[in-house]
């Protein structure tokens, strides 16, 4: 089970759940490779609805990867997710918004 207090979400991928979670390192990366000018505008594109499918799998992947997932990015893009592509997006938004929130109710 995931662990929201470290930003943990659950990604269930080819029927086995893993606990994604977005490192500072993997925030760097996705800056990179999405091309965004910063991880807001990334958060933005996601809390507008203006994201991509790539944006989706980039975001996913850098979790797994955390996670320990030893998958690339096409095996990512031809695997099962748990909830499809709607699962996937909520996942990659959910990912996202634990990487710079405290779970409900929490004071830093």
């Amino acid at each position: 089970m995931a662990n929201p207090w470290t930003g943990e979400v659950e990604v269930v991928v080819e029927g086995r759940a893993w606990r994604a979670k977005l490192t500072l390192g993997a925030l760097a990366e996705l800056e990179e490779s999405l091309g965004a000018p910063s991880l807001v505008a990334l958060v933005e594109r996601f809390e507008e609805g203006r994201f991509s499918t790539r944006d989706v799998l980039a975001v996913l992947l850098a979790g797994l990867r955390a996670a320990g997932w030893p998958g690339t990015a096409a095996d990512l893009a031809g695997a099962r997710i748990e909830g499809g592509p709607i699962g996937a997006a909520r996942a990659a938004g959910a990912l996202l918004a634990r990487a710079f929130a405290l779970p409900e109710g929490a004071t830093p």
